[in-house]
């Protein structure tokens, strides 16, 4: 009968089984593309909040605590809707509000309006205001008060939900990573949570503050950095030492050593 260390040797990424490292490199390829279009879709949302291309602390503090010197439609369009419709209907809608958005005016002419420019997407998608709808259009004629406490409590959820998930399947793969200090990758992989709490319970406070939308940045460049830190390391181990052809051993040795565990003392399996 042919006797195995119970320790597994090949435990780390380099080493790791031909299936179980497409299986990482699939997951980590498409996770990547996908932090990339979460990166792009908050620079062409958040991004343009205050009218200008890049993400800059006047961006958060309009998304969470809103420009109270203005309408919310009215920060809309001189920020992410700036490009869609035309100059002359911007102008038009900006009256009507400043006029006090009446429905008198809504069904004498803006409506038309808001059809020809706006109800494209603002009454097909589900979660936009419907502008066919005099209410709706009212709604954001109001003081720009930023996000909503029923928006934030959804979009807090999924995020807590669903990024937490992608950077415990990230920081799971970065476990078997060699060669990188115990304490250091300990660190790595606790950051993404820790900065994740960051981010999110910062557009909360800055909602109702908007000198905490420094925490937003700190979050979001936080576990940006852990993420792909940890991205990078693991991708370089499968795929480009992984060729050199040496046995590391188990990536979890120091671990288990570090609570009193000498994997090379341990009984052998059968």
């Amino acid at each position: 009968m042919v006797k195995m260390r119970s320790h597994m040797v090949w435990l780390n990424l380099p080493n790791m089984p031909t299936p179980v490292k497409v299986l990482f490199i699939g997951y980590l390829l498409v996770i990547g593309l996908g932090l990339l279009m979460a990166g792009l879709q908050i620079m062409l949302t958040h991004g343009m909040a205050d009218g200008k291309p890049g993400l800059s602390m006047d961006d958060i503090v309009y998304s969470y605590y809103g420009n109270r010197t203005n309408s919310k439609i009215e920060a809309k369009l001189h920020g992410s809707m700036k490009e869609m419709g035309t100059p002359e209907s911007h102008l038009e809608i900006i009256k009507w509000v400043r006029a006090g958005s009446t429905e008198a005016d809504w069904n004498a002419h803006i409506k038309d309006v808001f059809k020809e420019n706006c109800t494209g997407c603002h009454g097909v998608i589900p979660g936009l205001p419907n502008f066919n709808k005099y209410e709706d259009a009212k709604s954001v004629a109001k003081i720009d008060e930023g996000a909503s406490v029923q928006s934030l409590t959804r979009v807090s959820h999924i995020h807590l939900f669903g990024i937490a998930f992608i950077f415990f399947l990230m920081g799971f793969i970065f476990s078997f990573a060699i060669g990188v200090p115990r304490v250091l990758k300990i660190v790595v992989m606790a950051f993404p949570f820790a900065f994740l709490i960051v981010d999110v319970a910062s557009w909360w406070l800055t909602k109702y503050s908007p000198h905490f939308a420094w925490f937003t940045m700190i979050g979001g460049i936080g576990y940006s950095l852990a993420s792909t830190y940890m991205w990078f390391v693991s991708m370089y181990e499968m795929l480009i030492l992984s060729r050199n052809g040496k046995i590391y051993g188990n990536a979890w040795e120091a671990d288990m050593k570090a609570w009193g565990v000498d994997p090379d003392k341990q009984p052998e399996a059968s």
